[in-house]
């Protein structure tokens, strides 16, 4: 298995540091609600607790994301990093470095097959995120580099989950169980499992059926042809490591409705909101409409996914904080009647246009939390302290504690769901 995670300089662990917190505050937050309790209730060993912390992580739909391969890293490379360092009584600091290997391979995987998987309609966070949490339980495992492989192979075999699930349950649910599977895959290899290459590289292999390019260099097997040229992924050396590009969301709702979100508050805030009745258009580019592509919504969970329902629920109460989705609010579901949601190449991949009556009320090239323009350290702290509370506070101050003490503070362990 070739090296991902990059040298650990003081701005990136920082970095790595500020996603898995923020990771860590979501599934506290997330942890009580209906899928992720269904999860817990499904198992009780080492898979179930991933799966269980891997559904907690990204039920809110607010954790990190990963724009280059729209894919939320974090939530299947995380808790197969915290849940496996704890099982096997290591620190939080071998948790984290385990996590910035995971997190960097399945960025690498989720470039190089963007936008080929979202546009086939696969859901690049559950498919992709077996081979990051396989890579973090590997490098905890202490896994031999043959024994790596077979672990890359298996979580390849294992990859699955479709964006026909965004707006359900079933959207967490198949990223705690990816998390699970890349886990399952090290403690096969570890086991004695052994898996051919042409799992991934063969004529029915990773890219032959779901039609994505495997990264030039690999996360796993380095082979000739991979040193030879071609395609260069979004994840290469030029750009820099993958998490220098890693988004923290301020919004509790799909990456496609951010910007839509943000130009409405911009338009309420200056008193220019247009009346309960009048028409509203919204602009965004067609990947933003790929993942936010409900309208007209029946519930909180699909609310997130309805550029509709989030620009109507911002121009009435302001931007939605994370009891904005518990149920409907159906007078903003009313309102949402009123807009409309139309595609433009020209814009930005996650940039948006408020119109109405023909008259451009405001434009959003980039959101406040991406890469462009990244959240400040009180942004995440209050953020963190909203959906966790106190029960965070100082948690990750100590590298060398326990794993197993994090995992408890966020409500994450038997023992503490007990």
């Amino acid at each position: 298995m070739t090296a991902t995670a990059p040298p650990q300089t003081d701005e990136l662990q920082a970095a790595y540091r500020a996603a898995f917190t923020d990771w860590l505050a979501c599934a506290a937050a997330g942890a009580g609600e209906r899928a992720a309790r269904a999860v817990r209730a499904s198992g009780e060993d080492l898979l179930a607790d991933v799966a269980f912390a891997g559904t907690a992580g990204h039920v809110l739909d607010f954790d990190d994301t990963f724009s280059d391969g729209v894919a939320h890293v974090s939530a299947a490379t995380a808790p197969a990093a915290l849940v496996v360092a704890a099982a096997r009584g290591r620190s939080l600091q071998a948790a984290l470095e385990a996590y910035a290997e995971g997190y960097e391979a399945m960025a690498r995987v989720a470039a190089a097959g963007h936008p080929t998987l979202y546009d086939a309609g696969w859901h690049p966070t559950a498919v992709c995120g077996p081979v990051g949490a396989a890579v973090a339980a590997a490098v905890l495992l202490d896994l031999s580099p043959a024994q790596r492989e077979t672990a890359l192979a298996i979580a390849v075999l294992r990859a699955g989950g479709t964006r026909g699930a965004f707006g359900s349950d079933s959207k967490a649910i198949q990223v705690g169980l990816g998390a699970a599977a890349g886990v399952q895959g090290a403690l096969l290899a570890r086991a004695g499992a052994v898996v051919d290459e042409s799992a991934i590289h063969g004529p029915l292999g990773f890219s032959a059926v779901v039609g994505a390019r495997w990264p030039q260099g690999g996360v796993g097997v380095r082979r000739p042809e991979d040193e030879e040229g071609g395609d260069r992924t979004a994840t290469d050396d030029e750009r820099g490591p993958a998490i220098t590009r890693n988004w923290i969301k301020l919004h509790p709702s799909c990456l496609g409705t951010h910007s839509p979100i943000d130009a409405a508050d911009a338009v309420r805030a200056a008193g220019a909101a247009p009346g309960a009745a009048e028409p509203v258009e919204v602009a965004v580019h067609p990947l933003a409409r790929q993942a936010a592509h409900l309208d007209l919504v029946d519930d909180g969970l699909a609310a997130k996914f309805s550029i509709p329902y989030c620009v109507a629920f911002t121009l009435q109460r302001g931007a939605p904080g994370r009891e904005a989705f518990a149920a409907i609010d159906h007078d903003v579901r009313e309102r949402s009647r009123t807009v409309t949601v139309t595609v433009d190449r020209a814009l930005p991949e996650f940039g948006a246009v408020l119109s109405s009556g023909g008259r451009e009320l405001g434009r959003i090239e980039c959101p406040r939390g991406a890469p462009g323009r990244p959240v400040t350290a009180a942004e995440l702290d209050a953020k963190v302290r909203a959906l966790a509370g106190d029960r965070l506070d100082g948690v990750l101050a100590d590298p060398e504690a326990p794993a197993a003490r994090a995992l408890a503070a966020a409500g994450l362990s038997r023992a503490a769901a007990g």
